[in-house]
């Protein structure tokens, strides 16, 4: 993992998508875990929100937060899974100009060596304007989880993503 003041140049954003934790029915244990891991890790978690399995509600979100807010890392949780309910991947799709196949490659081959049911996982990592966006599980676990897998790589790739002309080998 990089060092907590590498990363605090970057801002983290927490969206977590839950019909029943945007009605109050549930607490969000997943966002709340992952504030604590990003902030630990030296991001400026400075947004956090939940919000409904909507689709629409889900872009509208990403792309005021990446838009207007200027969020470099925008990390989702909850709705990557295969119920009808389950419509982040979809909603991250449509507003993402790239997507980035490694980052989800790797959270899936993670979480596969823990249970055979991540390969229902169907969340997407891509980039919008200068952003990073991170789909993850819902569940505070297998959400930890799938952040731990690719944490040492998410500064880099903000780096580059912001135009950082440094090779990548070094």
């Amino acid at each position: 993992m990089s060092s907590p003041d590498q990363n605090s140049i970057y801002s983290c954003g927490i969206l977590t998508i839950s019909d029943k934790g945007a009605r109050g029915e549930r607490q969000d244990t997943s966002g709340q875990n992952l504030k604590a891991i990003m902030a630990s890790q030296g991001f400026d978690v400075k947004w956090y929100d939940i919000v409904p399995d909507e689709e629409r509600t889900i872009e509208k979100t990403l792309v005021k937060w990446i838009d207007e807010l200027h969020v470099d890392l925008v990390i989702t949780t909850g709705g990557t899974g295969v119920a009808p309910s389950d419509v982040t991947p979809e909603a991250t799709r449509r507003i993402i100009d790239r997507e980035i196949p490694g980052i989800a490659e790797a959270m899936r081959l993670a979480s596969l060596k823990k249970t055979p049911n991540a390969i229902l996982s169907r969340g997407i990592a891509g980039i919008r304007k200068e952003s990073l966006v991170i789909n993850l599980p819902g569940s505070k676990k297998a959400a930890a989880e799938n952040i731990e897998a690719v944490l040492a790589a998410i500064p880099h790739a903000l780096d580059k993503i912001k135009g950082n002309p440094a090779d990548c080998g070094g």
